[in-house]
């Protein structure tokens, strides 16, 4: 069986393509279909948008596909950026420029407590009216001063208190065993198996 992963990001499709581990299946990405193009994610949530992009990397590569949104949600600033997380500076997207804008909204704020959100789907065809569909959250806390060389987006200022790291500072099977990424994934792997 083949899925396509529904993304043009490098990093992300390869930290999929690793936590994905399913007998017998092959995975390609968007990006290796000529003429691929990104949907506009207009969603007000990450559900709504990671529910697009499946459908629109399903009908162009005419294939079961993947799609995830996910993003940091602060709890001092009402769960923002979330859904805004890739472009929370602006165009054009920047890791360092969210970054710097996410340190400075929270200077001077004594709770910088916060969590990713990873939505996961799944549709079998691009019409698909039932879509599997999991989630998860790993919680930490911002820190100002970014640590770590891993991960990317938001990982170098995000603290996991328990551990005494950044998820930047984590190896990359630490991470994919406590991530939002990893629970997502976890529990859409028990929902493809639920199927059979």
């Amino acid at each position: 069986m083949r899925f396509v992963i529904a993304t043009f990001n490098a990093d992300k499709a390869r930290e999929l393509e690793r936590l994905l581990d399913l007998d017998g299946v092959q995975f390609s990405c968007l990006r290796d279909f000529a003429g691929a193009s990104a949907p506009a994610e207009v969603g007000q949530t990450l559900a709504e948008n990671a529910l697009v992009k499946a459908r629109h990397a399903s009908h162009h590569a005419r294939l079961p596909a993947f799609a995830d949104d996910s993003g940091i949600c602060v709890a001092a600033l009402d769960g923002e950026p979330g859904v805004h997380s890739a472009r929370f500076a602006g165009e054009p997207k920047s890791d360092a420029r969210n970054n710097e804008k996410l340190v400075r909204l929270l200077a001077g704020q004594s709770d910088h407590r916060a969590h990713y959100y990873c939505v996961i789907v799944l549709v079998r065809h691009a019409d698909d009216p039932e879509p599997l569909i999991a989630e998860g959250r790993w919680h930490g806390e911002v820190v100002a001063t970014p640590r770590g060389a891993g991960g990317f987006g938001y990982d170098p200022h995000f603290l996991l208190p328990d551990l005494g790291r950044t998820a930047a500072e984590l190896a990359p099977e630490e991470k994919h065993a406590v991530s939002h990424r990893g629970k997502a994934l976890r529990r859409l792997i028990a929902l493809l198996r639920e199927q059979d």
